[in-house]
């Protein structure tokens, strides 16, 4: 059976008038230029997933018993890989991405993962909680994590943008967290690499 090389870009963000679906689909087209993987964009939006409808712990391997559930469940079983492209709102991620996370649990074990945040100060201490419930969850996280700063025209105006042009810095480091994905996908991650990543996820979740 061939391995599946699809990448699930998750967008973090379900606002009215949000700039994630741009950031994503750059992000994608960037991957699929320096990558051999496929690469599919993920709108919760399009996923209707009520928090707590559930009645026992994903952990504990309890049956799902409502069909959204098992539907976003075999979503994310499906994957190869999955990439978070999510704004830092407040100093933190969106409540609709930690449900996403939260509805299951084993299908993310050893998922290999990259995280891509933006908004006005980049999503640094946004790319760094969402880390830790990642580590949480024994995901794969790969060591890049590219960060992007928006303007305070895009932010405050919605101004368009177009990524390529204005994003151009960004690229490199996004290229690299792409192809670092792609090294676990196809379990050519340097040993000692894999060292390090396991530290830092043993750190993470602390």
């Amino acid at each position: 059976m061939q391995q599946s090389k699809d990448v699930f870009l998750i967008m973090g963000s379900t606002r009215m008038g949000r700039n994630c679906p741009a950031i994503t689909s750059w992000v994608a087209e960037i991957g699929k230029g320096c990558t051999d993987l496929s690469y599919e964009i993920i709108d919760l939006c399009n996923w209707h997933l009520p928090m707590d409808d559930e009645d026992g712990l994903p952990a504990l391997r309890t049956p799902y018993r409502r069909e959204h559930t098992r539907a976003w469940s075999g979503k994310v079983a499906s994957a190869a890989a999955v990439v978070f492209v999510t704004p830092q709102y407040n100093w933190g991620y969106p409540a609709v991405l930690k449900n996403s996370l939260d509805h299951l649990y084993h299908e993310w074990r050893d998922k290999p993962t990259a995280i891509v945040t933006y908004g006005g100060h980049g999503g640094t201490r946004c790319a760094k909680q969402l880390r830790q419930v990642a580590a949480s969850l024994k995901m794969s996280v790969v060591s890049t994590s590219p960060t992007i700063t928006l303007s305070d025209a895009v932010i405050r105006e919605n101004a368009p943008f177009i990524p390529d042009r204005e994003f151009l810095q960004y690229k490199p480091k996004i290229q690299s967290a792409l192809r670092e994905l792609a090294d676990k996908v196809h379990g050519r991650e340097h040993p000692a690499k894999r060292l390090l990543g396991e530290a830092r996820r043993l750190l993470s979740a602390f």
